[in-house]
């Protein structure tokens, strides 16, 4: 499965409830889940961690369906196969 079929995938499951939620309770949804992916990772519990970084992932295809992102392409297009900043593979960039 790509992208792009778990993307549609999750619109048909919520994307009716979350139009009535809207962008704004979505992304906040999406964020929490960040927080418990965070929480998993600092209580070394890759069983949790397994489930909430799929939450953050499903999370974040909602909020693309209910703004009209699609996710696959966006990533596509930015990243192609070089890093989008130097354009090297592997990246070249400055250690931040």
């Amino acid at each position: 499965m790509d992208l792009r079929e778990l993307q549609k995938i999750m619109a048909e499951i919520y994307l009716e409830r979350d139009l009535k939620r809207g962008a704004e309770k979505t992304l906040l949804w999406m964020l929490s889940e960040a927080g418990e992916v965070a929480d998993a990772f600092l209580k070394n519990s890759m069983e949790d961690l397994k489930k909430e970084v799929a939450d953050l992932l499903a999370w974040l295809l909602s909020f693309c369906n209910v703004v009209g992102i699609d996710l696959e392409e966006a990533v596509i297009s930015k990243y192609d196969s070089n890093c989008p900043e130097c354009r090297q593979k592997p990246c070249r960039c400055p250690q931040k």
